[in-house]
């Protein structure tokens, strides 16, 4: 494929965007090469500045569930924007959204919307030492809840990426309150408990890790996790930025049965605007400003035209169960030709799965947590990803990136996917 347009595109973006881009894995440091510019999408289909249609597997990093510029998402955001695009006033559909959201959800009284996982994270953490009254947070390398100062210690994905996982501008103040856990580690979690007795205000997690490509947890591990926490009053985080909504209705609680004290969510809750939000028992939720003491605001909090997608996405979700069944069928269907594939080359490949999120793996070993999932063949990834490209199938410019999959694919194209994989498999 040619990519012209896109390259002349990234060098005008360079002068004026640092980087040229406005999120750091989209610039293809990973990889190589130029990113590809995307003029528009339509269900499963990305079609670039240059006239090429990709099959998309990244769908803005898990929210376009039901594909691309889905129609009854646009025409609810169009019909919002004739009536005004913000207010800065609270609206009706903020409302009717938090109603579903908390009808759909397990464990939770009331929610808050903001504009983004990061900052649910970040006030879902500040909530958490509000009410606890405690300081200390445990967090998972590899894990990724944001840009926030707290959580850019080992944080996965584009850190990683960058070979930085530590950044600069990360006082030693903010590091020394942010505890690291192995993930899928239990005895290790216990341990920093035991060390830090009384001080850890909360622990939070990616119930199923997205940004060291997937990872489930193993047997066992969240439901230890929900006795310490219990044992020890630390509330426990649940960051299903990625995971809520479409693991299950209700997210990873519903899915697997265990509640969390505070959920993260974003991505899905706003049919792929700019969004987030956080929720909680009535009586965490409540030390919320203007009812307690933590303070947390945002004036375009609640945005009508994100609450519009929203409402759109969650109401489909919620009145048509059976898509969840039917982008699970499908993302098995992909796992099993995808290994067909790469075993026909006697590829080295690992392929994680739950539900409609997926990783491949070019690694030997189970990859269950940072260190196994660093110890995949980077160069082999590279050439995996240009050879897909090349093939018309885009995915995570990252070895450290789950895939995302929509509905709006059909087994062609899977089957288009898995085809591509075996001539990719020729050359790894």
């Amino acid at each position: 494929m040619i990519y012209q347009r896109s390259s002349a595109l990234f060098k005008e973006a360079q002068k004026v965007i640092p980087g040229g881009v406005n999120s750091p894995v989209r610039a293809f440091k990973a990889v190589g090469g130029d990113p590809i510019f995307v003029k528009e999408a339509k269900g499963a289909y990305l079609y670039d500045e240059d006239g090429n249609r990709l099959i998309d597997y990244i769908n803005s990093w898990g929210p376009m569930i039901l594909g691309h510029a889905h129609p009854p998402v646009v025409d609810a955001v169009v019909e919002k924007a004739k009536k005004g695009t913000s207010f800065g006033m609270p609206t009706e559909i903020e409302t009717q959204i938090a109603e579903l959201a908390v009808s759909m959800v397990p464990n939770i009284d009331k929610i808050r919307f903001v504009n983004s996982g990061t900052e649910a994270c970040m006030s879902a953490v500040r909530l958490a030492r509000g009410y606890t009254g405690k300081d200390k947070i445990i967090k998972f390398a590899g894990c990724y809840h944001g840009h926030s100062d707290s959580f850019l210690i080992q944080a996965g994905s584009g850190a990683v990426t960058f070979g930085s996982p530590n950044s600069p501008g990360v006082t030693e103040g903010t590091a020394k309150d942010t505890l690291l856990a192995r993930y899928n580690d239990l005895e290790h979690v216990q341990r920093i408990i035991d060390t830090n007795k009384g001080e850890i205000a909360c622990i939070i997690i990616e119930p199923v890790a997205g940004n060291m490509g997937c990872i489930p947890p193993v047997k066992g591990f969240l439901e230890g996790l929900r006795s310490l926490c219990t044992e020890n009053d630390i509330l426990l985080i649940f960051d299903e930025v990625m995971t809520g909504f479409r693991l299950a209705r209700g997210g990873v609680q519903e899915l697997l049965g265990i509640d969390a004290d505070i959920v993260t969510f974003g991505k899905v809750i706003g049919g792929g605007l700019p969004v987030g939000a956080f929720a909680a028992r009535e009586e965490i939720m409540n030390h919320l400003a203007p009812l307690g003491p933590v303070y947390q605001a945002g004036t375009l909090s609640g945005n009508p035209l994100a609450m519009a997608a929203g409402l759109a996405m969650l109401s489909e979700l919620n009145s048509k169960p059976e898509i969840f069944k039917s982008i699970d069928e499908k993302t098995a269907y992909l796992h099993k030709g995808m290994a067909t594939a790469l075993d026909e080359h006697n590829v080295v490949y690992t392929i994680n799965r739950l539900g409609s999120m997926i990783s491949v793996h070019f690694a030997e070993d189970a990859v269950i947590d940072f260190d196994t999932a660093a110890n995949g063949n980077n160069d082999t990834f590279k050439r995996f990803f240009h050879g897909m490209l090349d093939n018309g199938i885009y995915i995570a410019p990252s070895a450290f990136e789950t895939w995302f999959i929509t509905d709006a694919l059909t087994y062609e194209d899977l089957d288009e996917t898995i085809n591509a994989v075996r001539k990719v498999a020729t050359t790894l």
